[in-house]
């Protein structure tokens, strides 16, 4: 044997050994919700969403307790809705026995009365894109809860017009969601916050949205619409089939990486987008009002102080949520406590502790809103809820009083709380879980087929000239450049943001010529001097879908479908 050989198998006898050490010492990286049951270990079921730092299962009889301060979810197991009257109740329940693990029958109802509806289409049609059931229906037929549950969304979403969506835990223990879709806005009859009874009257059929006659579109979704689950058909779970096991939330799980806030309205932050030990506190956050959300919550965190614990501000302002002293120590006229309250238990209210800073700023922001709200009904402000709430947490809510909306009286309020509003509306959606605010997901097709898809669902929005962006429709509608951002940004699922001009777009992407024109494809138009000044999306066929203000009676605005312009140039961003 020469050197040479004796050295290459001395060579790989090391390399071996590595290895083995390697495998042997290093610990594979595992998903800390794999193999978790999802009732738990103790007989006594945890509130959704798990026990609260410094909770256990111990600190009350019967091992269930739920010690979140000022959040809105309480435990589904234990919570006790009022139930409907006969009269009110829906006699219509399935009552099949559970097939799976857990005792008991399934309670479920279905969401119409039978005999009061038909179906008009079926799971898995349209090319497998119509993920629910449709039950055509009178206009104002009553819609039931099919199963008891908390109401995580009631209101307006894309391509639904209005829905609810209900989060509820079977007698398996598997989390799902029941979606009700296409209600008029006088037909949505809970708000975010509700506990439910199967049976109970919740809605009433209307045709609101991407809808050519009443009827209910309706979805079960295994695993949480909010929180990675995925839609089933829901004509055999109607009739008893147990919930299957398709990830997503687990809903006893106090692990939050595994229970993603479900259950409450938190379930509606995106996942893996704030530092984990935040996540927990942002989902609670965000569940104290419909009006303050999780994502906002989590993008005004990033705003104020970038998720640094101990930062301090020249004015004072402290902490995560950059609170100064007299405000948090100030009481909330919601409730009589001040602003910081000790929600994680270890019995001090401080600024410099994660989930009091987080609780205190959604407990805050929730007073502003409600404040706004009152303002905005007495005609004492305009504008965007969202927006002039944002507003009052940096200058003040004097200021937006005094100013009658938008602050406008200092120089300040020009150059840092209108910039300080327009970039956390900018960043929302990064922190918004996919699908949160209505139909529209990206589908596994090209970027432009999904930017097509996006925009279709605002066809019909208001005109509004500034309207929009990113986070979607904005005072109420959308303007061209707002309706192309919010199309781009929701069809790259976050990753692409348009800035906000048609100027300024068409600097964004590649120019390509009419001739290779492809769904998806911006389109410029109205060229002047600095660029064009229109802008809108190729949906094929010489046509395009814009938002743009009606010129007379006889034109139309907003959110439209038309032809091509003939001085259109095309720019591909996705």
């Amino acid at each position: 044997m020469t050197g040479r050989s004796i050295l290459w198998m001395a060579l790989g006898a090391t390399l071996g050994l590595m290895t083995l050490v390697v495998v042997i010492v290093l610990p594979s990286v595992e998903d800390p919700c794999e193999g978790v049951s999802v009732l738990g270990s103790s007989t006594a079921l945890p509130p959704i969403g798990g026990f609260a730092p410094g909770g256990s299962a111990a600190a009350a009889p019967g091992g269930a307790t739920d010690n979140r301060s000022d959040t809105r979810t309480s435990a589904l197991p234990t919570a006790t809705p009022a139930e409907p009257t006969v009269s009110q109740a829906n006699p219509t329940a399935t009552g099949a026995p559970s097939l799976a693990a857990g005792s008991g029958p399934i309670r479920r109802t279905l969401p119409l009365a039978a005999g009061t509806f038909t179906v008009s289409d079926v799971f898995g049609a349209r090319g497998g894109t119509h993920l629910g059931v449709d039950l055509a229906a009178t206009d104002g037929t009553t819609i039931y809860s099919v199963s008891d549950g908390h109401v995580v969304a009631a209101g307006p979403a894309s391509g639904f017009g209005n829905w609810i969506v209900v989060d509820s835990v079977d007698t398996n223990g598997r989390s799902y969601s029941a979606v009700y879709g296409h209600m008029w806005d006088s037909g949505v009859h809970v708000r975010v916050g509700d506990t439910v009874a199967a049976g109970q009257p919740i809605a009433q059929v209307g045709s609101a949205g991407e809808s050519s006659g009443p009827h209910l579109h309706f979805e079960i979704v295994p695993g949480g619409r909010f929180t990675g689950g995925r839609q089933i058909d829901p004509q055999p779970w109607l009739d008893g089939a147990p919930t299957p096991d398709v990830g997503g939330a687990l809903a006893y799980s106090s692990d939050p990486r595994c229970n993603l806030g479900f259950g409450s309205a938190g379930g509606a932050l995106a996942a893996g987008k704030v530092p984990p030990e935040l996540e927990v506190w942002y989902r609670r956050a965000g569940s104290i009002c419909p009006q303050i959300t999780p994502s906002l919550l989590a993008a005004q965190g990033r705003q104020e102080s970038g998720f640094q614990r101990g930062a301090n501000s020249p004015a004072g302002a402290q902490g995560l949520a950059q609170f100064l002293p007299g405000t948090a120590s100030s009481i909330n006229p919601d409730d009589g406590k001040p602003y910081v309250i000790d929600a994680d238990g270890n019995g001090v209210a401080s600024v410099w502790d994660d989930g009091d800073a987080i609780v205190g700023q959604g407990r805050y922001m929730c007073a502003i809103a409600h404040k706004v709200v009152s303002w905005e009904s007495e005609g004492r402000v305009q504008g965007d809820l969202v927006a002039l709430t944002l507003a009052a947490y940096n200058a003040g809510e004097g200021a937006v009083l005094a100013s009658g909306g938008m602050p406008n009286q200092f120089a300040a309020h020009y150059s840092e709380t209108r910039p300080y509003v327009a970039n956390i509306l900018a960043m929302e959606p990064q922190y918004r879980a996919p699908g949160s605010l209505g139909r529209f997901t990206p589908q596994d097709s090209s970027g432009g087929a999904n930017i097509v898809a996006a925009a279709h669902q605002w066809l019909g929005q208001p005109y509004v000239w500034g309207g929009g962006g990113p986070q979607g429709p904005s005072s109420g509608g959308l303007d061209g450049p707002g309706l192309t951002s919010a199309a781009v940004f929701a069809a790259s699922s976050g990753t692409v943001t348009l800035p906000r001009t048609a100027e300024q777009q068409w600097e964004a992407g590649a120019e390509v010529p009419m001739s290779k024109a492809a769904p998806g494809d911006l389109v410029f138009s109205s060229f002047g001097p600095r660029g064009p000044a229109q802008v809108g999306i190729y949906s094929g066929s010489g046509q395009m879908i814009q938002s743009v203000p009606g010129v007379d009676t006889r034109s139309r605005s907003g959110v439209t479908e038309v032809l091509v312009p003939g001085d259109a140039r095309l720019r591909r961003v996705l």
